[in-house]
């Protein structure tokens, strides 16, 4: 039996596994971008040329979003977090979440109360 080898797209996602082959026949149309083999010579995997027209690689900071938490740097050398504001303006320490923007805080965390 033939060992199926991993195919990957140019964003690092597994697309299918593939026999030689295929991976030949990919090779020669020049739509793999990297071939990765194991020392003794069998092919580890591959990974697909990013052509154009397609869409940019997903990156973490896609779905990652704002920081709404962030560290602070007291002055006696000790740290806490700190919260950022929600809304356009800044706000102090104690108003966080402006009259503008509060129902929409209350109905998200209320949705994500009502998920758990």
């Amino acid at each position: 039996m033939e060992r199926e080898i991993p195919l990957y797209s140019y964003d690092g996602q597994l697309i299918q596994w593939i026999d030689q082959k295929r991976l030949d026949r990919l090779v020669k149309l020049d739509r793999i971008f990297r071939v990765v083999k194991h020392p003794k010579g069998r092919v580890a995997r591959a990974t697909m040329r990013h052509m154009p027209g397609e869409p940019p690689p997903s990156l973490i900071s896609d779905y990652k979003g704002t920081n709404y938490c962030l560290r602070q740097h007291l002055d006696d050398g000790h740290r806490c977090f700190r919260l950022r504001p929600l809304g356009e303006r800044h706000a102090d320490e104690h108003n966080l979440a402006p009259s503008e923007v509060r129902p929409i805080f209350l109905r998200v965390l209320l949705d994500c109360l009502a998920a758990t």
